[in-house]
């Protein structure tokens, strides 16, 4: 990783990615709790919110719609997924090249690797050449470090999670996204694996309101730099409010508790 490559997709040396890869990723069903978000067009206004420091979207969606944002956000260039149709070992296509990301105006690129995949290796090799050229055109990079594979007995064993952020660290990511190790403590540990790099939580399946947000205020606490989040945003009725309540205990250092008190974001039934 390098100092102050992520300048551009974090604020104060916090993180909000609104992740929006999910229509290849997960399919149309992950919209179906919220209709509307199925237009690009309503997550990119979404994205405009001052608590969300980047929009990561494949190629078809930058290229469709960033233009017209480009003065109102920063773009983080998914530059692999693979649709949920593939039921292989865990492996994501590289989708477009860091050269024409860089055209299309991206402040940084993301790139998941599988560790622990029969893939990994091909993966990781992807990823040093799409790291070597982001450092070339001023990128910063992420990683979606996702722990995946048949050698894999527990995706979320802390243990695991603290291996994912160190392979960010060790293969030159300046933010590792992980999923939450399932404690304070684990998730303290993830972090200190990661050393200069950061770590961000990933947002996962929509959660309550409370629960969602108590987990962010744990994951920041102990020194996760923010969250990448798509689901537990987009699939509310009030994606605005959720925004309001996360701008709070990232940036603002509220509690969950606090952020909730405030009416920025009444609990889902």
């Amino acid at each position: 990783m390098l100092p102050q490559a992520d300048d551009a997709i974090t604020r104060d040396g916090k993180t909000l990615i609104l992740a929006y890869d999910h229509g290849l990723e997960h399919g149309p069903v992950d919209f179906e709790p919220n209709p509307e978000t199925a237009d690009p067009e309503q997550i990119f206004e979404l994205a405009t919110h001052d608590a969300v420091t980047s929009v990561a979207v494949g190629k078809g969606m930058a290229e469709a719609y960033y233009p017209s944002y480009e003065d109102d956000m920063a773009l983080l260039a998914k530059l692999n997924g693979t649709s949920n149709m593939w039921v292989g070992e865990p492996d994501s296509a590289v989708n477009w090249s860091v050269d024409y990301a860089a055209d299309l105006g991206a402040d940084a690129i993301g790139f998941t690797l599988y560790g622990g995949s029969n893939h990994e290796v091909e993966m990781a090799e992807e990823f040093a050449e799409a790291q070597e050229k982001a450092r070339a055109n001023d990128m910063g990079v992420v990683m979606w470090s996702y722990p995946r594979g048949q050698g894999m007995k527990s995706t979320t064993d802390p243990d695991t999670i603290a291996y994912a952020t160190r392979l960010g660290l060790e293969l030159g990511a300046d933010i590792a996204k992980v999923k939450y190790p399932g404690s304070p403590e684990a998730m303290q540990h993830a972090v200190e694996m990661a050393g200069p790099a950061k770590v961000v939580m990933s947002g996962g399946s929509k959660t309550d309101d409370e629960a969602f947000l108590s987990t962010v205020e744990a994951a920041v606490a102990n020194g996760a730099s923010g969250l990448a989040v798509g689901r537990n945003v987009f699939q509310r009725e009030n994606p605005e409010e959720i925004l309001d309540a996360l701008e709070a205990v990232i940036f603002d250092e509220q509690s969950a508790e606090e952020a909730l008190e405030g009416g920025t974001a009444p609990a889902d039934d």
